[in-house]
């Protein structure tokens, strides 16, 4: 432990932000990097408590609180602290392939669980693991190790999301030979197309997946696997197969007037304003667009924040977030103590612009929608929406939502977007490869396992666990990369 005091003398401190007036003119990253020496004071922040709950992922009231990885956080902590940036990085890289990525886009469940924050605020847990990585990239120091000597055996994994591009990384480090299959023209999955630029700019997926070719790991883009390449080829071609595609059923909506024109998925939304960024930038008709729309989004989610950022950027005419749930509490309930993960109210980098340019909060909450309005040439014109309120049925105990009669309002929408989550993997790819799947349609595999119903068979990420963060994805990626190699080799020596 560097500073045994440094809890109480540094304060905790954020990286810079833009403000939301300028952030909002492009769709680039926008928090800039503090200097090593106010970092060094954030890392001196770390308590290196007796009982690391930040590393323990433990699950406390149906929630999970401290790191998926088991990050090594009070190690690589003490290392920013003392200026040991290369040792930082070595026990940061221990368990975790992509830092760059949860450094960005994680909801820290580690800051979660952090000790400092019993009573105050907790260390910049994620924000010191993105400057140790970053640094890394910057110093040289991160640079291809492809392995000395190959097994032999042949791996695809399908699909090139964080769970993917884990369970390959890892396979490939242990020598064998991986081929990452991609249904999309580049490879990254939701890191790629799922969340936009502002949170993770796209060059910095691109710098890994060169980073993994050098090592040696095969990607190949634009091929549909249990589409229009057959499942059985696959089999036959490579050792084990690792189905890694994520959660890509979007739930829909069932009401009057869904077939307005003017309705999309969220991802779909968010992928063609990626598309378009990449081919050069947004131009008239090539990106689903919210310039001077009134956009109504369904989900007060991550990903509808997501939206609500994206369409700003657009230059929307206005946006709000339709939620189901009633507004969390600013702080935390006494049911809801530390270690728990806090169920409070988070407003997000869209959520804050939406405040500064329109001034009021995007969101609506206990309210849902009754139907959609189209005019006389099919185009969404309106949306009508219905106040909810949570009740106890009394029959079953369980909590279910009711429609207050006389609350419709009308909202004026040209764009709706429906972010309401998913409901598993899109079922033709399990179904190629006639693996079992469970009552939620997720791929079924025994509990704390990776291997499927077929012989040779895995499977990780959200299509294993359902919809879900990041940093499970990789989590998850990694002890399916473990499990295949105990089923390739006999035994492992993956950590």
């Amino acid at each position: 432990m560097g500073k045994p005091t440094g809890f109480i003398d540094y304060e905790r401190k954020n990286n810079p932000s833009l403000t939301p007036a300028e952030r909002i003119r492009n769709f680039n990253e926008f928090h800039p990097m503090m200097v090593k020496e106010e970092r060094a004071k954030q890392g001196a922040r770390c308590m290196n408590c007796g009982v690391p709950f930040c590393q323990s992922a433990m699950t406390l009231n149906g929630m999970v609180s401290g790191c998926p990885l088991h990050n090594l956080i009070p190690e690589w902590n003490d290392e920013i602290f003392r200026g040991n940036w290369e040792h930082a990085l070595a026990r940061l890289l221990k368990t975790s392939c992509f830092p760059e990525f949860t450094g960005r886009v994680c909801p820290a469940l580690c800051e979660a669980a952090c000790t400092c924050g019993l009573y105050g605020d907790p260390v910049t847990v994620r924000e010191n693991e993105l400057a140790v990585i970053e640094n890394g990239f910057a110093m040289g120091l991160v640079k291809p190790r492809p392995p000395k000597l190959r097994s032999g055996k042949k791996v695809a994994v399908v699909g090139s999301g964080p769970a993917g591009l884990a369970c390959a990384d890892m396979l490939n480090r242990r020598g064998h030979s991986v081929t990452v299959f991609e249904k999309e023209d580049r490879p990254g999955g939701l890191l790629m197309y799922g969340i936009p630029n502002m949170k993770l700019e796209k060059s910095v997926v691109f710098r890994r997946i060169t980073l993994m070719e050098e090592e040696g790991v095969l990607f190949r883009t634009g091929v549909d696997v249990g589409g229009e390449y057959e499942a059985g080829k696959l089999l036959k071609e490579f050792d084990a197969v690792v189905l890694c595609c994520g959660a890509g059923n979007p739930r829909d909506l069932t009401l009057p007037g869904r077939e307005a024109e003017g309705v999309y998925f969220a991802v779909d939304f968010l992928k063609s304003t990626t598309k378009a960024l990449l081919a050069g930038g947004l131009k008239e008709g090539n990106h689903i667009s919210a310039k001077g729309k009134n956009v109504v989004i369904v989900g007060g989610g991550d990903t509808g924040n997501d939206c609500v950022g994206t369409c700003i950027r657009h230059g929307c005419k206005s946006v709000c977030q339709i939620e189901m749930m009633p507004k969390a509490p600013d702080s935390r309930a006494v049911n809801n103590p530390w270690p728990q993960w806090p169920r409070v109210c988070k407003t997000d980098y869209g959520q804050q612009e939406a405040i500064a340019l329109f001034g009021a909060d995007p969101r609506i909450y206990e309210t849902t929608l009754k139907r959609l309005i189209p005019d006389k040439e099919g185009k969404l014109s309106a949306v009508e929406t219905i106040s909810v309120r949570q009740e106890t049925d009394p029959a079953t105990g369980r909590r279910k939502m009711k429609e207050i009669p006389g609350s419709e309002k009308q909202l004026p929408a040209e764009l709706l977007l429906i972010a309401a989550g998913f409901l598993g993997p899109r079922p033709y790819i399990a179904e190629a490869f006639g693996v079992k799947t469970n009552e939620r349609s997720n791929v079924a595999t025994a509990q704390g396992r990776y291997a499927t119903n077929v012989e040779k068979v895995f499977t990780a990420g959200d299509m294993h666990r359902g919809q879900s963060l990041v940093v499970w994805a990789m989590a998850e990626g990694r002890a399916a990369a473990k499990e295949v190699d105990e089923f390739l080799m006999g035994y492992s020596n993956m950590q």
